[in-house]
């Protein structure tokens, strides 16, 4: 099949059902303008994000890996007036053009950006012992993916939903031998999920803008 028919289609759901207004556009713009890796979601997926959230009326997000602040205007544009949403980054020159894309986008008063190593953030978050998370996104890097699902695990109740993206990674998952610890990283995660007794998970291919790919959703049966 001809792969540029999955371009095709992903751009008939984003144009249809998940259309960018200019703070989306503006937002994926200032990538390009900072020397920032375009490594967002598509418009289709920050879509998917948002029909998730509302599934699970998730009112409490913690984010994980915020670039330029693309999915996360996307996720914070479903919580509820009284919502919010954390957002940890650890490069403070990408925090910093996400913070001025959220304030374009009018949802200051909603995101908490956070500065510093994911790992040693989330440990804080468990000890300040505060209300747990409805939605869980993990898009960070990946060698550590399967310490971030343990925290987040521990930062959620029964039904929350925890998503990690890029685990397919074209299917270089398939090697059992890859030296890449992106791949190495999703695997190990990827692996953890068949014996977690915590969550029912699957993992979901995606294909479309962002080629071929997939994403971990996952909802917490019990906190061990």
């Amino acid at each position: 099949m001809n792969e540029d028919i999955f371009l095709k289609v992903d751009n008939y759901i984003s144009n249809l059902l998940g259309q960018e207004d200019k703070a989306l556009t503006d937002t994926i713009a200032s990538l390009d303008n900072e020397n920032i890796p375009q490594m967002s979601v598509s418009a289709n997926l920050g879509k998917f994000l948002q029909v998730l959230m509302i599934s699970c009326n998730a009112k409490r997000v913690l984010e994980l890996g915020t670039l330029g602040g693309y999915s996360t205007i996307w996720m914070a544009r479903a919580l509820p007036e009284n919502g919010k949403l954390i957002s940890l980054e650890i490069d403070k020159r990408y925090a910093d053009v996400a913070k001025k894309n959220i304030e374009n986008a009018g949802l200051a008063q909603k995101v908490d950006i956070r500065v510093g190593k994911a790992l040693d953030i989330l440990p804080d978050l468990i000890a300040q012992n505060d209300e747990p998370f409805d939605f869980i996104f993990i898009d960070a890097d990946k060698p550590p993916y399967t310490e971030y699902f343990d925290y987040a695990i521990k930062l959620s109740r029964p039904g929350t939903l925890i998503v990690c993206d890029n685990v397919v990674r074209e299917g270089k998952i398939l090697d059992e031998n890859s030296q890449d610890e992106k791949v190495r990283g999703v695997q190990r995660l990827n692996e953890s999920l068949k014996e977690n007794k915590n969550v029912t998970a699957t993992i979901m291919q995606t294909v479309g803008s962002k080629e071929h790919d997939g994403m971990v959703i996952a909802v917490v049966n019990r906190i061990d």
